[in-house]
C-alpha cells in the first residue's frame, strides 16, 4: 500500500474538489446561469453535455453507452498501467500524471453513471439531489457537468479564412471542468517530459 500512497491521494483529492465544484453547481444554478470571476474572461457558467471533455459528444442514446463503457474500460485499462508503473518504481512525476490522467476520467465517470439517478434536470429549475420520484435519467444516462468559461477575446474571421470566413469566433470557447483539466494536464505532462519518464524503460532493455 506504501507505493500507492501518493496515487491514491492525487486521485482521492482531485476527485474530491471536482465531485464537490460539481455539486455546488448543480445545486445552486440552473442550466445557462453564469457569474463572473474574474472580469470578462473568466465565468463559472453552467452547461451539460452527453459526451467527451470539453462539450464534444457522440450522437444519440447508443453514442452515450458506447462512450461510458468506453471510459469504464480505459478507467480498467489506466488503474492497472498505474499499478504496474507503482510496482516498478517508475518516475515519479510519471506516476502524478497518470494519476491525474485516472483522476480526471473517474471524475467525469461519476457524472455519466450516477448524476441522472441521484438529481433531476436543471431546466429552469435548480436540481434537487435525490429528489422524490428518482431523477432526470437511468443508469449510465446522466449528463457531464461543466462550468469553466474563458471568454479570453474574440472577433470575426476574416472573409479569406477557408470555411469560416465571415464568421464570429471566441477564444476560449468550450466549457469544461476539474476532471478535464486533470485529464488535460495529465497527457501535457507526459508528451513534455516522455523522454525523461521512460528513460528508465530504455535502460532497463
Amino acid at each position: 500500500m506504501g507505493k500507492l500512497k501518493i496515487p491514491v491521494i492525487i486521485i482521492f483529492a482531485i476527485l474530491l474538489v471536482d465531485q464537490g465544484l460539481k455539486f455546488w453547481v448543480k445545486t445552486n444554478m440552473m442550466l445557462g446561469d453564469e457569474f463572473s470571476v474574474f472580469g470578462d474572461w473568466f465565468y463559472i457558467h453552467f452547461v451539460e453535455n452527453n459526451g467527451m471533455a470539453f462539450g464534444m459528444e457522440l450522437g444519440g442514446d447508443f453514442g452515450k453507452i458506447f462512450l461510458s463503457v468506453f471510459r469504464i474500460i480505459a478507467v480498467v485499462g489506466i488503474v492497472w498501467y498505474l499499478y504496474k508503473l507503482t510496482l516498478k518504481k517508475a518516475p515519479l512525476g510519471l506516476v502524478i500524471s497518470v494519476s491525474m490522467v485516472l483522476a480526471g476520467a473517474l471524475g467525469n465517470i461519476i457524472d455519466s453513471a450516477f448524476y441522472g439517478m441521484i438529481f433531476n434536470h436543471s431546466y429552469s429549475q435548480v436540481a434537487t439531489l435525490f429528489p422524490e420520484g428518482g431523477g432526470y435519467a437511468s443508469f449510465l444516462h446522466g449528463r457531464v457537468v461543466d462550468m469553466f468559461y474563458f471568454p479570453l477575446f474574440s472577433g470575426t474571421y476574416p472573409d479569406w479564412f477557408p470555411w469560416l470566413g465571415g464568421q464570429d469566433y471566441i477564444f476560449f470557447r468550450p466549457v469544461f471542468n476539474i476532471a478535464d483539466s486533470s485529464i488535460t494536464l495529465g497527457i501535457i505532462s507526459i508528451l513534455i517530459f516522455q523522454k525523461k519518464f521512460f528513460e528508465h524503460e530504455e535502460v532497463d532493455k
